[in-house]
């Protein structure tokens, strides 16, 4: 962990370290296995590096492991020029339920099956050191690699509820942060509590190359993966329960009883429905006839009608002739004769 720091800035680093890495971690890289194992132990704990790397850190338990991890660290790589990456596979996750969780040894190995790049690492360090802490294991890899220029790498998912990390604070402070874009989470993680907190140390993603230059706490947004994958998703489908089947060695009584039984369940179940649909042909039936027979009744009371509407329409236009005839209007008629009545 570094010690006696005051007041960190994200202005650039002194470039005092050696400006020529390469050597020593060609050197160790192409170590033959025989050799590797004569190194000290902490040589053999932690992955290939040398003074003046950009290294980054990838945390988390990879249960499963998936394209979007490898993308977010390709990404990652490729902006902020990053020499190598480290995945580092927690033995679990402080903030969720572990008692599901895959081995360590198997997620180690489907983690460097899927990143398959020469420049990515997959490492157990935490497990090594007994912690499940970020701030631990980022104090512990500083404290021995105090040359190397450590970025942590996150999702914008993490970034969302970063504020729940053990000494997240601590954390910023200690190693700059890139947050790597996530559709859906990106919405959201801009606004969380930790972004809105290290506000004022979030650079511009046109600078994202030199961060890993500056002093912490500093950070920056990298915009472009689109994955949606998400390792709690995978987990949910891989850990669904299988439908139960039948077992295939049961006692040969058991195997008859059992058909006969669902066979007269099924003959039951079957009866029943034709049986209803029967009743309900039989009510669709009644309800047509009744109509009919509703409208046959009502018919010759309709014509009757029909025939007197017609009969008074006539009366009233033979009236209006006749009176037409006379030169009179028949309204005037019924006056004059009113008139004579009284």
């Amino acid at each position: 962990m570094r010690a006696g720091r005051s007041a960190p800035s994200s202005s650039p680093r002194s470039s005092t370290a050696s400006a020529a890495p390469a050597r020593r971690v060609r050197d160790i890289v192409n170590l033959p296995p025989p050799a590797l194992q004569r190194l000290p132990s902490i040589e053999r704990i932690i992955p290939p590096h040398a003074p003046g790397m950009r290294i980054g850190l990838f945390g988390g338990t990879f249960d499963p492991p998936h394209r979007a991890h490898l993308d977010a660290c390709l990404l990652a790589m490729k902006r902020l020029q990053l020499d190598r990456v480290w995945w580092l596979v927690t033995p679990g996750n402080p903030l969720k339920n572990t008692s599901g969780l895959s081995p360590l040894a198997d997620r180690m190995n489907a983690a460097r099956k899927l990143a398959n790049h020469p420049r990515i690492d997959v490492t157990g360090i935490e497990a090594v050191i007994n912690t499940r802490y970020t701030f631990d294991t980022i104090g512990w890899l500083i404290a021995r690699c105090p040359r190397v220029r450590f970025v942590w790498i996150m999702g914008a998912d993490n970034l969302r509820h970063f504020h729940r990390w053990q000494k997240w604070r601590a954390i910023a402070q200690l190693i700059p942060i890139v947050v790597v874009d996530r559709p859906g989470p990106s919405l959201y993680a801009s606004n969380s509590t930790a972004a809105q907190a290290l506000s004022r140390f979030r650079i511009p993603e046109a600078a994202a190359n030199s961060l890993p230059e500056r002093m912490p706490p500093v950070w920056t947004y990298l915009h472009g993966l689109k994955s949606t994958l998400s390792s709690t998703a995978l987990r949910a489908i891989r850990d669904k329960p299988a439908a139960v089947e039948p077992a295939k060695n049961e006692p040969a009584g058991d195997t008859k009883a059992a058909p006969k039984t669902s066979t007269r369940k099924a003959a039951g179940k079957k009866k029943s429905r034709a049986q209803s649909t029967t009743v309900a042909g039989k009510n669709k039936k009644k309800a047509a006839a009744s109509k009919n027979t509703a409208a046959k009744a009502g018919a010759p009371a309709r014509a009757k009608a029909r025939k007197s509407t017609r009969k008074v329409a006539r009366k009233g236009t033979l009236k209006t002739a006749a009176a037409a005839k006379r030169g009179k209007p028949a309204a005037s008629r019924r006056k004059t004769s009113r008139n004579r009545a009284r």
